[in-house]
C-alpha cells in the first residue's frame, strides 16, 4: 500500500467515536487545569505579584471563568468536534476569525505544556534531593525533561482512553494529600481568620494586576474536554458537565489553598515566591515532615499529567486544522491502529519540550521559565475566551435561540476579560524586560499565523468555504439528532 493511500485511510478513520465515559473526559479537563500544581508552583508565582491579595485574585479568577464556561456551554450543548474552540468561533465568527483563535489555541496549550515541564522538572530534583544525589543541574534538567516529555508522548499516542484515565487519578490523588495537609494546618492554627489577607494589607494594584493574570493562568485550560469532542460518549451532556464542574471545583480548591499558603509562610524566614517546594516546607512547619516527600510527589505527577493534557487538547486542534488545510494535511492523519492524532501530537511534544529546555541550557531558571511561558500562554487562553464569549450571541442569534440574558452574560464576560487583558499589558509593561516584551511576541506570532493562512487562501481560495462548510455539517448533524432527543451523531 502506497504512502498516499496509507494517509488517506488514517483521515478516514480518523478518531476513535464514544470511546471516553464522562469520569475520563472530566479527568482531561481536571488535568488540563493542574489544580494539584497550583498549590505547588502558580499561588507562590501570584504571591510574587498579588502578596496577601492572592486569596482574591483566585475569587476573581472562578467568577470570570464560570461566566465564560457559560459561554462555552452554549456551543458545546448543542455541537462538538475535536476543534475546541477553534471551531466553535469558526461556527460564531466566521473562518478567519476561527483560524487566528486556532493559532492562539495552539500556542497556548504549547507553552502551558513548556511551563508545567519546569514544574515536572523542578519537583523532580526536590525528589532527587531526598536521596542525596548530586549531578550537574542542567544535564540532569534536560534528561528528565526529556523522559517526562517522551512518557507523556508514547502514552498520548497510545490511547486517550489510558491518558484520560492516568491523568484524573494522578490529580485526585495529589489533591487529596494537599487537602489533608491543608486540613492540618487549619487544625493547628485553630481555624483563624487571617486580618492581612482579609484586610489586603501591603497590596500594590500594579503588581496585583500580574498577580490576577497568572492566577487566571491556574484556570486556563477547563475548555480542554472539549477536544474530545469525537471520542466522547454522550458529548452534549459529558462535555458541558466536565466545563463547569472543573471550574468550579478547583476554583474554590485554589481560593482555599491560596489563602492557606499565604497565611502558612507568615513570619517565615523564606518568602513564599522564594520557597523551592512551599508544600513541603508547610509540612514540615507543621510537624509532618515525613509528609513532605509525599507532596513533592504528587506535583511531580500533576505537573506531568498537566503536560499530557495540554499535548492531548493542543494535538487535536492541529489536527482538526490539519483536516481542514490550514496546517499541512499530514497533521491530520490518526495513527492506523491508536485511532490517535499521532503526528499532531509528535510536532507538539517535541515543541513543548524543547522550548524550555533551550531556556535552561541559557541560564534561565525553573520558577522564571514558568512565568515567562505561561504568560504567552495565558494571553493564548484569553484571547480565545473573549472571543467565544462574542461568538456566542451571535450563534444563538442564527440558531433562532438567543435571549437577553445571553447577551447580558456575553458582555459582562467580555469586559472582565478585556479588563484583564488590558491590566496585564499595562502591568507588564510597567515591569519591565522580559515581561513587557511578550504581549509583542504573542501579536507577531497571531500576525504570522494570520499571514500564514492568507497564502493558503491565496493558493486555494476555497478553503474557507470548505471549513465553514464542514463545520456547518457537524453542527447540522447535532441538530438533527437532538430534535429527535439524541446526544450525537451515529458514527
Amino acid at each position: 500500500m502506497s504512502d498516499t493511500t496509507t494517509a488517506e485511510n488514517n483521515k478516514q478513520n480518523g478518531l476513535r467515536k464514544s470511546y471516553l465515559s464522562s469520569f475520563e473526559v472530566l479527568g482531561q479537563s481536571i488535568a488540563a487545569i493542574a489544580p494539584s500544581a497550583t498549590p505547588a508552583l502558580v499561588i507562590p508565582l501570584v504571591f510574587g505579584f498579588a502578596g496577601n491579595g492572592t486569596w482574591l485574585a483566585y475569587a476573581i479568577g472562578l467568577v470570570v471563568f464560570l461566566l465564560v464556561s457559560f459561554s462555552v456551554n452554549q456551543f458545546t450543548k448543542r455541537s462538538a468536534t475535536p476543534g475546541n474552540l477553534y471551531s466553535f468561533i469558526i461556527k460564531g465568527l466566521g473562518t478567519d476569525a476561527g483560524v487566528i483563535t486556532g493559532w492562539g489555541l495552539v500556542i497556548a496549550y504549547l507553552l502551558t505544556a513548556s511551563a508545567v515541564l519546569c514544574g515536572y522538572i523542578n519537583y523532580a530534583n526536590v525528589l532527587i534531593g531526598y536521596s542525596g544525589a548530586a549531578f550537574p543541574p542542567i544535564i540532569q534538567a534536560i534528561i528528565l525533561g526529556i523522559i517526562g516529555a517522551a512518557i507523556a508522548w508514547y502514552i498520548a499516542v497510545k490511547d486517550i482512553k489510558l491518558s484520560a484515565r492516568l491523568m484524573l487519578t494522578c490529580e485526585i490523588i495529589s489533591m487529596t494529600l494537599i487537602t489533608l495537609l491543608a486540613i492540618v494546618v487549619l487544625v493547628n492554627h485553630g481555624f483563624t481568620i487571617d486580618p492581612a489577607q482579609t484586610s489586603l494589607q501591603g497590596v500594590s494594584l500594579s503588581s496585583w494586576g500580574i498577580g490576577l493574570v497568572l492566577a487566571f493562568f491556574s484556570f486556563c485550560g477547563f475548555e480542554s474536554a472539549t477536544s474530545l469532542g469525537h471520542e466522547a460518549k454522550d458529548p452534549l451532556k459529558t462535555i458541558p458537565r466536565a466545563v463547569i464542574s472543573s471550574t468550579a471545583i478547583v476554583g474554590v480548591f485554589f481560593i482555599l489553598l491560596s489563602y492557606i499558603e499565604v497565611f502558612s509562610f507568615q513570619g517565615s524566614a523564606t518568602a513564599l515566591n522564594s520557597a523551592a517546594a512551599p508544600l513541603t516546607d508547610i509540612a514540615n512547619s507543621n510537624g509532618i515532615a515525613a509528609f513532605g516527600p509525599l507532596i513533592s510527589l504528587g506535583a511531580l505527577i500533576s505537573f506531568w499529567a498537566c503536560f499530557m493534557a495540554c499535548v492531548n487538547a493542543g494535538s487535536r486542534v492541529l489536527y482538526l486544522m490539519g483536516q481542514h488545510g490550514v496546517v499541512d494535511n499530514r497533521v491530520g492523519n490518526t495513527h492506523e491502529t491508536n485511532r490517535t492524532p499521532h503526528i499532531a501530537i509528535t510536532a507538539s511534544v517535541i515543541v513543548a519540550a524543547v522550548i524550555p529546555l533551550i531556556l535552561i541550557v541559557y541560564g534561565g531558571g525553573l520558577f522564571d521559565i514558568y512565568g515567562w511561558v505561561g504568560t504567552i500562554g495565558t494571553y493564548g487562553f484569553v484571547l480565545a475566551y473573549a472571543l467565544i464569549a462574542i461568538a456566542a450571541p451571535l450563534y444563538l442569534l442564527r440558531e433562532k435561540e438567543l435571549k437577553r440574558p445571553d447577551i447580558a452574560l456575553a458582555a459582562v464576560t467580555v469586559l472582565l476579560l478585556a479588563a484583564a487583558i488590558v491590566g496585564s499589558i499595562y502591568s507588564n509593561a510597567t515591569s519591565g524586560a522580559p515581561y513587557s516584551w511578550f504581549i509583542f511576541i504573542f501579536v507577531g506570532y497571531l500576525i504570522i499565523g494570520g499571514a500564514f493562512f492568507l497564502v493558503t487562501k491565496k493558493r486555494s481560495p476555497l478553503v474557507s468555504s470548505g471549513i465553514s462548510a464542514e463545520i456547518e455539517k457537524v453542527h447540522k448533524e447535532f441538530r438533527i439528532i437532538r430534535a429527535h432527543g439524541g446526544n450525537g451523531p451515529k458514527y
